[in-house]
């Protein structure tokens, strides 16, 4: 019934459209979970509140650092402080002007104990206004990429703030609803019309909007993005006319929909990367058989569970070649990559066997998996489950929806969990936010085993500070090795991103796999 009616409100729309109107209707397994643009931090938020909201700095077609609501910065004081020059003439969507003041709050609230972007803006002290359209960004520490950090960062009206008591991000783990959660005021090319958790987001063009007419801006006035968590129903959608667009096609389709002679693909591989990971730090391991003790504190569990996944097998036969295996923890198009760090530990199941016994568990043990259930993640941790059941860790599978599965990584109550990242060009954000000892403030906000190591803390600290790039790289190549080593995380995959469209849709694929509407165009 509540598909039938989604098709009904749908067609509604788009009958009741002007003249010349282009709607892109757009599918997802994902909804967005909350609109306030600090309250966090993932993916599937991004896909849509990036295309209300804008950061000073934004990306390029080419996924280069680009001008966006700062023309252009500078550093001071040895890189001790920035200065952004702003955009003039901007206005939010209720049509008041964007100035520093909102420049300043949107800083201060993203620094917030309750943003999930306060991680990546570790070492910002302060936010002070200049003049009307000139802003200061202060630093306890030098820090020479800090407009890298800016990305995504997104700036706010102070005055609707004020107005609708959103003066603070959302609590997304404590569940907390605000205005802002369902309602929004940004200066980007698109506005809310309107949000039904689980079901849709509508989005219309911003005819206002500071870049409209630019170079490669394309001419979608309305956006509907709709969350279908079943692959069937999704590319049911597709077939029918009901989306013209399909995020995330299931993998076991994908090469007949590329043969589809009514559809097109494009393809683009993903500059995160899927990890598995443990809880590191309690002395007994929760959600287990084991009394008393954690197997995952011992490094030899870790890698007798790395060398037991056949991960070559799961890219073949689950995710249909559709995947890279890596044993790298970043992707070549991070800055500090080091090749050699891509080629993976053997799988080896004798030798992980043999690692268990080893380290006291040749008996095995038992451990819940937790992961997102949609559908070819979840098939990769029943593949996963299956092969530890070989070296005698016996797995439970938890498949759990990304508002339910998230907020345990965040809150580091899970055991064993299947996750990705998707950073941008820089390593910075994914060193701090995935391994960098969690501190509650300002670091480790994804990091969901709590693993602690000093000296990758040390080299992370100094990634940050490091004003000379060729040194910086060297500090992430040895950041990289450690990880290698220490294997706070077992790197799995890299998705090859696909997205099925009408032959009559044009778009840019971005490797964060993220549809910028802004360059959408429709014949």
């Amino acid at each position: 019934m509540k598909r039938w009616v989604a098709v009904v409100l749908t067609a509604a729309l788009i009958a009741a459209a002007p003249a010349g109107a282009k709607t892109l209707r757009f599918a997802s397994a994902f909804d967005p979970n909350s609109l306030d643009p600090h309250a966090l931090a993932l993916l599937y938020q991004t896909r849509v509140v990036s295309q209300i909201y804008e950061g000073l700095v934004n990306r390029d077609q080419d996924f280069r650092l680009e001008p966006s609501l700062a023309t252009s910065w500078e550093s001071l004081d040895g890189a001790k402080r920035w200065r952004f020059k702003l955009r003039p003439g901007v206005r939010f969507h209720d049509g008041s002007a964007f100035t520093a003041d909102d420049a300043v709050f949107s800083i201060e609230r993203a620094l917030a104990k309750t943003s999930q972007r306060a991680n990546q803006l570790r070492g910002v002290t302060d936010a002070k206004k200049v003049d009307a359209l000139t802003i200061d960004v202060v630093l306890a520490a030098p820090d020479a990429v800090l407009p890298e950090k800016l990305w995504l960062v997104a700036m706010m009206s102070k005055a609707w703030a004020q107005k609708h008591n959103v003066m603070l991000p959302q609590d997304y783990n404590g569940r907390q609803e605000t205005y802002a959660v369902r309602h929004a005021n940004g200066t980007g090319p698109y506005m809310l019309d309107s949000y039904e958790q689980d079901r849709r987001v509508v989005l219309v063009a911003n005819p206002s909007w500071w870049g409209r007419g630019g170079k490669g801006i394309g001419n979608v006035t309305e956006a509907i993005y709709t969350v279908i968590q079943s692959d069937a129903t999704r590319l049911a959608a597709l077939a029918s006319g009901e989306a013209d667009f399909v995020i995330d096609p299931p993998f076991q389709d994908v090469a007949r929909l590329r043969d589809d002679k009514r559809l097109k693909s494009v393809q683009v591989t993903d500059i995160g990367t899927q990890y598995l990971g443990f809880d590191q730090a309690r002395d007994e391991l929760q959600f287990s058989d084991v009394k008393g003790r954690n197997p995952f504190k011992d490094l030899r569990v870790r890698r007798a569970v790395y060398q037991a996944i056949d991960i070559d097998a799961i890219v073949a036969k689950v995710l249909r070649g559709l995947a890279e295996p890596t044993g790298s923890f970043v992707s070549k198009l991070v800055d500090g990559y080091v090749p050699e760090l891509d080629r993976r530990r053997p799988y080896d199941p004798a030798a992980a066997r043999a690692l268990m016994k080893e380290a006291g568990y040749a008996d095995g043990f038992g451990v819940t998996l937790d992961c997102v259930n949609v559908t070819y993640r979840a098939a990769v941790c029943q593949a996963i489950a299956a092969m530890l059941a070989q070296i005698g860790i016996r797995v439970t599978f938890q498949p759990s929806p990304s508002a339910t599965f998230f907020p345990k990584l965040t809150q580091a109550t899970t055991s064993f969990f299947e996750f990705g990242w998707s950073p941008g060009t820089d390593p910075w954000a994914m060193l701090n936010n995935v391994v960098r000892t969690y501190d509650g403030v300002a670091s480790g906000a994804f990091n969901g085993g709590r693993y602690s190591n000093p000296k990758l803390d040390a080299l992370i600290d100094a990634i940050r500070v490091e004003p000379d790039l060729a040194q910086r790289r060297q500090l992430v190549g040895g950041a990289l090795r450690i990880m290698n080593t220490d294997l706070p995380l077992i790197p799995l995959y890299r998705r090859k991103l696909t997205w099925v469209m009408r032959p009559n849709i044009h778009a840019v694929p971005w490797p964060s796999d993220v549809l910028e509407l802004r360059w959408v165009r429709i014949d």
